[in-house]
């Protein structure tokens, strides 16, 4: 079908789902749910292109799964497939979201086989229930509970969208702006993922993956001699500092990269920038805060972390467990996931000479499990 394009909406925060795991990186086997989805539908027909949106924040991330067409989204819905669409070439679009994951090939051809019958096709489902509005039963039969993906003429679409209104629905906008619309009846293992439950719902997802990601980090600074010193989240009774753009905690720079290199996220220079002012003297555990956080929302959980400190001073043997439980209340796992050694050089190099402090950490991540819900 090279005269249709389909447009796959994944930039929303996940509010209603209730989870720190944002749906649509909830992974099936290695998959996050988007790429399952995109994947699925490449696989069923022929598109000219495949565009997905995304958030700012996810955006670079989701390059590294796949070779679609990547459009950062806006604050709603709507703004999203306004960006999207100017990606499209194709006569016919295609939308749907990301939270309908299960659509059947023969649902997908059935709105399909209608292509050009109207401005916008729109599959729906009937009200079987007894419907009561504003404490007025009514008519059920003429209830219709719309379903995507929405097939529409791309014109009429693009059209339909210069307004300010925010719709919930393409065919919605698409009639408001005098275009025509065709039902047809949906399926009801297109349902849609919008709360926990939803996905008890949905027989096409898999499990995630069981395997157990490895993430190893390196780094070091050099002492200054002033300022106070930080190590793995604790102060250390010190007459000098490290020389860093924030606080100069060596420990949990490492970790920070073991964390993001087993989640494939690139490292902390990409994620914190040294020429960016805004993290200029901030305390590392909120960097940390700020990994973790993002970890847990593209669908990891920590396993354990092991930190490795190679300094001759300043002493840390008395800071060992005060560290082990500042970095786990962060991580949010046991302090006995957290392991703290410490080592020498032998006297050699500049560690070995007392100028700084070079720190080697490893991280384990699991994806998370839904299915234990």
């Amino acid at each position: 079908m090279p005269d249709i394009t389909i447009i796959l909406l994944a930039a929303g925060s996940s509010s209603r789902f209730e989870l720190d795991v944002k749906k649509q990186w909830l992974r099936i086997g290695h998959k996050p749910l988007w790429q399952f989805v995109a994947d699925r539908l490449n696989e069923t027909v022929q598109f000219q292109k495949i565009i997905i949106t995304s958030s700012k924040d996810d955006i670079s991330f989701m390059k590294n799964y796949a070779s679609y067409t990547f459009v950062q989204g806006g604050a709603t819905r709507q703004e999203s497939l306004k960006n999207a669409l100017l990606e499209v070439e194709s006569e016919f679009v295609l939308v749907s979201d990301i939270a309908r994951s299960c659509i059947s090939e023969e649902f997908l051809e059935s709105i399909i086989s209608k292509k050009g019958d109207a401005d916008c096709i729109v599959p729906y489902l009937k009200a079987n229930d007894t419907i009561v509005y504003e404490n007025k039963t009514i008519d059920r039969d003429k209830v219709k509970r719309v379903q995507t993906p929405q097939l529409s003429r791309t014109s009429a679409l693009r059209s339909a969208l210069e307004t300010k209104v925010e719709f919930t629905d393409e065919s919605s906008a698409i009639v408001s702006n005098g275009g025509t619309r065709e039902f047809i009846l949906g399926e009801d293992s297109a349902h849609k993922i919008t709360h926990i439950s939803d996905l008890n719902h949905l027989s096409c997802l898999k499990s995630p993956s069981n395997d157990t990601l490895s993430g190893t980090g390196f780094d070091v600074h050099a002492f200054d001699n002033k300022g106070d010193m930080y190590l793995g989240g604790v102060k250390i009774e010190s007459d000098y500092g490290f020389i860093a753009h924030s606080d100069g905690d060596v420990a949990i720079h490492a970790l920070i990269d073991a964390l993001l290199g087993a989640g494939g996220m690139g490292d902390i220079g990409m994620m914190f920038p040294d020429n960016d002012d805004s993290f200029k003297k901030i305390d590392s555990k909120e960097l940390l805060k700020m990994v973790v956080t993002k970890i847990n929302n593209l669908g990891f959980v920590i396993v354990n972390v092991d930190i490795t400190i190679a300094a001759e001073r300043p002493r840390i043997a008395d800071y060992k467990l005060p560290m082990r439980k500042a970095l786990s209340a962060i991580l949010n796992i046991d302090t006995s996931r957290v392991n703290i050694k410490a080592t020498t050089t032998e006297k050699l190099g500049f560690i070995g000479r007392g100028e700084g402090v070079g720190v080697i950490a490893n991280a384990n991540l699991k994806y998370f499990d839904w299915t234990k819900i």
